[in-house]
């Protein structure tokens, strides 16, 4: 995904941080960083790395080496990762004693929101994952969702449906976090208010059983029970109206299908209505 895809963005963001024109300098500086002198971040978003996606990235780095430094910046005598622990914790797996980083001066805050972009650019956290580092910035910067989607590049009705996500019952959470229920799915839940509803609908929906159309359309069924569903009606049920509607000469329509339903005869002036009648009542002398 690229910094232009994403508006403002991580490039916007870190020009943004104001620093002296020697400490501009000194962050391009690649050196060559002890593994084992090297942190990850605990506030980092994604908690999760893809098993298959890690042995690729640890069978490169074998044959290539680490192509791009990884983020620091200085914690006492050792050093915390800002953008990088895929590379790092692959780098480990694949037996270097050291890694290519740059190290650069941050505020506590351009930390937070730079892990959480950083991460966001790259895809690399599940929706839950990224509802909880959203809803983390906005309560420890104190960001509307206007300033976090302006932070991040988002518009502000993802922001809105993203960190609405953490509104659901925990075991739907469950379901996003380990990807059986998309997030596309989950928002159609969120403007209910039954949490035993919410969990029950996104069974139906995950594992791909529903596409995100026809599990709005569930979602809309169980919040009006009373709606009429066009239901599919068997070939002697349709061709039991045809029949009444050439012994009647009238319309027949029917709503419902074989178990239940309803059938409508129309008439449109007396004769009409004469003509059903006699009908009605002939039927009534042969079966006397």
């Amino acid at each position: 995904m690229s910094l232009k895809g994403l508006g403002k963005g991580l490039g916007a963001l870190l020009g943004d941080m104001d620093f002296e024109e020697e400490e501009l300098r000194a962050d391009t500086t690649t050196t060559e960083i002890p593994l084992d002198k090297i942190d990850r971040n605990e506030e980092q978003p994604r908690k999760n790395f893809d098993e298959v996606a890690m042995n690729e990235l640890v069978n490169s780095i074998r044959v290539h080496g680490v192509i791009t430094p990884i983020i620091l910046v200085e914690k006492g005598d050792r050093y915390m990762i800002i953008a990088g622990e895929r590379r790092w914790r692959a780098s480990k797996r694949a037996g270097l004693k050291t890694i290519p980083a740059i190290v650069r001066k941050y505020t506590p805050q351009q930390i937070r929101e730079i892990s959480l972009i950083e991460n966001i650019q790259r895809e690399d956290l599940n929706p839950i994952e990224t509802a909880n580092a959203i809803k983390q910035l906005m309560d420890e910067c104190d960001y509307t969702q206007e300033q976090v989607a302006e932070r991040i590049g988002k518009s502000r009705p993802v922001v809105a449906n993203t960190i609405g996500l953490l509104t659901l019952p925990q075991p739907v959470i469950d379901l996003i976090a380990s990807g059986r229920l998309s997030a596309g799915h989950a928002k159609v839940l969120i403007s209910l208010n039954d949490p035993e509803a919410q969990y029950s609908l996104a069974l139906k929906g995950a594992d791909g059983k529903l596409s995100v159309r026809k599990f709005e359309e569930l979602v809309k069924s169980y919040r009006n029970p009373k709606a009429k569903v066009k239901q599919e009606q068997s070939i002697e049920l349709k061709d039991l109206v045809a029949r009444m509607q050439r012994t009647f000469a009238t319309k027949v329509s029917v709503l419902g299908n074989d178990k239940k339903g309803r059938i409508y005869i129309d008439y449109y002036n007396r004769d009409d209505l004469d003509r059903i009648a006699e009908i009605l009542e002939s039927l009534e002398v042969k079966e006397i």
